[in-house]
């Protein structure tokens, strides 16, 4: 593959929210670029683009259209959307953004085990009825601690491991599953393999899903795995909502099965009205903002320079490199 030099290469990106082009102008590289807002816009531009940054708004028919299109730098660390096949067919390089917001999906992990723990999302249903609960006897009602407790981490990778950490910082003993149990090992008090999941999930207070979705992930915590967790233990998902059988999940909270769930992610998204997830009490549910900060535009960025200085330099390997 030949790549354009500096002066010549033209960046897309392409995104309906994140303010892309505002914060790429703020470096003063002197790369031209440009920013489109919509899926038609995208359609019409891309022809320009040597270089696309982009995530959901990505779609493979698009290839034909794109003759100048070299390097595809994912805004995202999930890559469904891409067909690595097609990609590879048109010489097109591809690289994730993996690692880009793996401390704020991190801290939303853990927000989402405070918050549960302390019984937030109550507090906030009293305050919105102007509600002032009053003095609990039951102990099994009550906010708790997580001293002591112990979280189970799915897929102990860049998230998983920054959440073991703040873990372990609130004394908690934490439990994660990893495809390479070697590695990681100071990370948390257990690693043990993939497989060995289900024999592990009645030790959790917490289990928290930070794997990526694939083949093996997908309904990974289904009707099986809910009935091996305790009726007290609570379900975070910051990974893909399809990593949960919703279903399964729906039934085992109406049930009683289970303490309640933090979601960042559904099975289908935006959650449709009609969802009985939004009606369940000890459900949080937040709208896949777990890695949306300020500065998940500049880590992005970070990464794309990175990538375009390899590119340019005619190296073969780029940081997070897919195709």
């Amino acid at each position: 593959m030949i790549f354009p030099r500096k002066e010549d290469v033209t960046i897309c990106f392409a995104h309906v929210a994140y303010r892309m082009a505002d914060r790429f102008a703020a470096r003063g590289t002197g790369i031209r670029h440009f920013q489109v807002h919509t899926l038609e816009e995208f359609k019409a531009r891309i022809v320009e683009a040597d270089v696309v940054s982009v995530s959901m708004m990505w779609r493979n028919e698009l290839i034909p259209r794109a003759p100048k299109l070299k390097f595809i730098q994912s805004i995202s660390a999930g890559l469904d959307q891409y067909s690595r096949e097609a990609l590879k067919a048109a010489g097109i390089r591809l690289a994730s953004g993996q690692g880009v917001n793996a401390r704020a999906v991190a801290e939303h992990a853990m927000s989402l085990i405070l918050a549960m723990t302390r019984q937030l999302h109550f507090a906030r249903d009293n305050q919105v009825k102007h509600h002032w609960r009053g003095m609990i006897g039951d102990l099994s009602k009550r906010e708790d601690e997580l001293g002591g407790k112990t979280l189970l981490i799915v897929g102990l990778g860049r998230i998983g491991s920054h959440l073991a950490m703040l873990a372990r910082a609130f004394g908690m003993r934490v439990i994660a599953t990893k495809r390479d149990v070697a590695s990681g090992a100071d990370a948390a008090d257990l690693i043990v393999p993939d497989a060995a999941l289900i024999e592990h999930l009645p030790q959790a207070d917490f289990v928290a899903l930070t794997c990526p979705l694939t083949p093996q992930t997908e309904g990974l915590i289904n009707a099986r795995a809910l009935a091996a967790m305790k009726p007290s233990a609570y379900l975070i998902n910051v990974a893909r909502g399809r990593v949960v059988d919703e279903p399964a999940l729906v039934a085992a909270l109406a049930e009683g099965r289970l303490a309640g769930a933090g979601l960042d992610c559904t099975m289908e998204e935006p959650l449709p009205a009609a969802s009985p997830l939004w009606d369940i009490p000890n459900v949080l549910i937040t709208p896949h903002s777990a890695g949306e900060t300020r500065r998940y535009e500049d880590n992005v960025i970070d990464l794309l320079l990175e990538n375009l200085g390899r590119l340019w330099r005619d190296e073969t390997a780029l940081k997070n490199g897919v195709v």
